[in-house]
């Protein structure tokens, strides 16, 4: 059954300065998923915490919003049939070191602190980390006329 669904990725300071966000959103595009929003923007110190806000306790929590909020990042919301867990199986394991060749992470990142790539975890952090990152007047509904040959009715 189909399951179209949101989810945010966001192309971290290392991917950028490295020259992959080209590379990246054609992975997913090739995969099937529509871009429903995209910029680039700089994350905030507060913007920041609320995103990492699952990991306040964590030892590595200080780490993560330093290094997201020290350069620009690729924001963009991605739309299709059970997009949650494919763009995180595009993405790869966290761990660069433990991905799969032919992920994005597996390919381009060898470090856990520059992974590259962020993509929400669950439907649920998708609908929440969208709201932080971009307004309803952001999202664009949108036909393409590809989309019979890739999401079966």
């Amino acid at each position: 059954m189909r399951e179209i669904q949101r989810t945010l990725v966001l192309v971290k300071p290392d991917g950028l300065q490295r020259g992959f966000v080209g590379e990246i959103i054609s992975r997913f595009e090739r995969k099937g998923f529509k871009i429903v929003a995209l910029k680039m923007t700089r994350i905030p110190q507060d913007l920041a915490v609320q995103h990492y806000a699952a990991h306040v306790d964590k030892p590595f929590f200080a780490g993560l919003v330093e290094f997201i909020t020290s350069g620009p990042v690729v924001a963009l919301v991605l739309e299709g049939d059970g997009v949650v867990h494919a763009v995180r199986e595009v993405m790869g394991d966290t761990n660069p070191l433990q991905s799969r060749p032919g992920t994005i992470r597996g390919d381009l990142a060898v470090a856990i602190g520059r992974n590259i790539v962020h993509g929400s975890d669950s439907a649920e952090s998708a609908e929440q980390e969208i709201k932080l990152f971009f307004g309803a007047d952001e999202i664009i509904a949108w036909s393409r006329n590809i989309d019979p040959w890739v999401i079966e009715s």
